[in-house]
């Protein structure tokens, strides 16, 4: 991913704070707390950078991405 100019590493679910500001890129006007668990796993798979299995994941990394993105609000 491309970010002011920086390439950044391929994001892993563990990866909270790149993966929110990814998904605050991509879904600009959003909030956050509107957003169903469900749908942020999709909306983070679809990420072009996610280079994890995207059915090995826990509900706390959902959690922490979502939190992330609160704050980057």
């Amino acid at each position: 991913m491309l970010v002011s100019g920086t390439v950044i590493d391929p994001l892993y679910w563990d990866d909270a704070y790149p993966i929110a500001l990814a998904l605050k890129i991509a879904h600009p006007g959003v909030d956050p707390m509107d957003v169903e668990l469900s749908v942020l796993h999709e909306w983070v798979v679809a990420l072009r950078d996610f280079a994890d299995e995207p059915q090995v994941m826990r509900i706390e990394w959902l959690d922490q991405i979502q939190a992330e993105w609160i704050e980057l609000m």
